[in-house]
């Protein structure tokens, strides 16, 4: 979209299959309510879905630039020209005289807000076809305003020029030589009018062009091959639709205005890293940054060092199931530690975020030949029950008087340690610890202030726990308060109970998982109901209706916070976390 010479190469299509937003939500429901999971390569980072608006991540061009931009385009680019319509961004493109040209549009941007290095970004577009049209969705390298264009690096996802029944995708860059380059591929498309999905998946070896899940063009990038080093740096993403300019022409159909350029959302997409080792470190939180293996054993400081990681500079962990690691804050293993037995995708939320100078990783093994069992969760609220079996419903808002049951087998007297990872607004709790039935009690446990719900910190308490086959339930003295897992461990720290996601309060909803970051699954629907779904402020931000056939709702478009969601018909809510 910045340049001033354009080369376009041809390249065969591979078809592949392509998957849309519809049938990921139908794969959704034919998982088992109680056994609900979902994997993917990809994980959504960034979106805006123009459902309630423009997102604060853009930044807004205005005028015309330096000579058109640099490709002696005809548009001056206004603000106003961008409006949400329907859950779509719609950029207008209108003849009208502003600042001494005959036409204006929109041209909108993350600069300054929001940039990646690699990963799956694309948008579903719909655009306008006409003489002189000249719609793109597009990135520009970060550093763009201290080495210049084209050093930034210039990667257009979709460019569409004219009437062409095709689009075109192509990465700019200033190679080894010192000089301006350029690689293009294209394919058609049929009816640019109409909603297509244009993506790149970018990795530290390539960059691939995809039309609605077709590949049809790659380019590598691979140990910075032919100067392409420009593409191993963060890039911000840009949308607009010029008119005119050195590619269209200047032979503007003036009859096709004022004309529409729709985008229902733009999405991006990282990947996570799967540890190769049993447990893998990595620079900065959600896994991303540099990252190192490790395999059993004790690591100092030089240690660390030798594999590429810096002292005081982790800020994620993912641990494989059966093995742990022990975070130390000094080289010499002194100081504040730090256990985990899963993943962290950020270790600000345990105070270990840049303070880890060194680390034991071991398996976890017990001193006992029996193991306790979190045979099914069962909870309870006044004489409502509900039960899953474990690994099912997301645990959620704790209320108080609401408590938790389930079966586990004690072998031995003696010391445990229970652990939880919980949220609260601004205040603490108590919960007790007992045998359901409420004889003997074992005692309560302190919630910590968290400071807010979605500002997750994990506790730990050691209690004495008696031998048998029992039910221990967990009731909420005050609250309220969320919890997101919950375990039980022998004094070696062996984790063998994990009772994971469930919570059910009388006369709430009952929805998971929680935290979400894209779907809610509603249990115990009888038939088809009204749901308004509300801020904080009070302020509805989305109705619908869902039925027990298909127990979904999508929230990936909602802005992260907490949420009420309320049914309409009979009154019930409860609430959720929009990660």
């Amino acid at each position: 979209m910045f340049r001033n010479q354009i080369m376009k190469l041809p390249i065969s299509l591979r078809t592949l299959v392509f998957t849309t937003k519809q049938h990921i939500i139908l794969s959704f429901i034919a998982l088992s309510l109680c056994q609900f999971s979902f994997s993917q390569n990809w994980n959504l980072v960034w979106q805006d879905e123009f459902t309630n608006g423009i997102s604060a991540d853009w930044v807004f061009e205005i005028g015309n630039g330096n000579s058109g931009w640099g490709n002696n385009e005809l548009q001056y680019y206004k603000r106003e020209n961008a409006t949400v319509e329907n859950g779509n961004l719609v950029i207008t493109a209108k003849r009208e005289s502003v600042g001494g040209f005959n036409y204006t549009s929109t041209r909108m941007k993350t600069q300054g807000r929001k940039s990646w290095k690699y990963g799956k970004v694309e948008a579903r577009i719909a655009m306008p076809s006409f003489m002189g049209s000249w719609p793109a969705f597009w990135m520009l390298g970060d550093n763009i305003s201290s080495v210049g264009w084209p050093s930034c690096g210039e990667i257009d996802i979709m460019e569409h020029v004219n009437i062409e029944a095709q689009t075109h995708g192509t990465i700019h860059w200033q190679d080894h030589t010192n000089n301006y380059a350029n690689y293009s591929g294209a394919t058609p498309v049929n009816s640019a009018t109409s909603y297509h999905v244009y993506t790149i998946e970018w990795d530290a070896s390539v960059i691939k062009w995809f039309v609605d899940g077709n590949l049809y063009h790659e380019a590598s990038i691979a140990n910075g091959v032919n100067g392409t080093s420009e593409f191993h740096n963060n890039f911000f993403i840009l949308i607009n639709m010029a008119i005119g300019g050195n590619w269209p022409g200047f032979n503007i159909d003036n009859n096709a205005f004022p004309a529409r350029m729709l985008v229902d959302y733009v999405r991006v997409y990282q990947k996570t890293n799967a540890p190769t080792g049993p447990v893998r470190l990595f620079q900065h939180c959600d896994y991303d940054g540099y990252s190192a293996s490790l395999s059993v054993g004790s690591y100092t400081l030089g240690q660390l060092q030798a594999l590429g990681v810096s002292d005081n500079d982790i800020s994620s962990v993912q641990v494989k199931e059966g093995y742990q690691i022990r975070l130390y804050e000094h080289p010499d293993f002194t100081g504040t530690t730090l256990i985990k037995t899963s993943d962290d995708d950020c270790l600000v939320n345990d105070g270990f975020n840049d303070k880890v100078s060194a680390v034991v990783v071991s398996e976890v093994t017990s001193s006992w030949s029996t193991l306790i069992e979190a045979e099914n969760t069962v909870t309870q609220s006044g004489t409502q029950t509900e039960s899953c079996s474990e690994g099912g419903l997301n645990v959620g808002w704790i209320d108080t008087n609401d408590w938790l049951v389930w079966d586990v087998n004690i072998p031995d007297n003696g010391s445990y340690l229970i652990e939880y990872r919980v949220a609260t607004p601004n205040t603490g709790g108590v919960l007790q610890l007992e045998k359901a039935g409420g004889v003997p009690a074992y005692g309560t446990l302190g919630i910590p202030n968290t400071g807010g719900w979605q500002n997750w910190t994990t506790v730990q308490h050691t209690v004495n726990l008696d031998a048998g086959a029992q039910q221990i339930a967990i009731k909420a003295l005050t609250g309220g308060w969320n919890i997101n897992w919950l375990k039980i461990s022998n004094v070696n720290r062996t984790i063998t109970s994990n009772m994971k996601n469930a919570s059910v309060k009388e006369g709430t909803l009952i929805v998971y998982p929680v935290p979400t970051s894209d779907i809610l699954i509603l249990k115990g629907l009888e038939a088809q109901t009204t749901f308004g779904v509300y801020n904080l402020e009070g302020e509805l931000v989305l109705e619908t209706e869902i039925s027990n056939k298909n127990p979904v709702l999508e929230v990936s478009h909602l802005k992260s916070g907490i949420y009420i969601i309320k049914d309409l018909i009979t009154g019930r809510t409860t609430r959720f976390i929009r990660e």
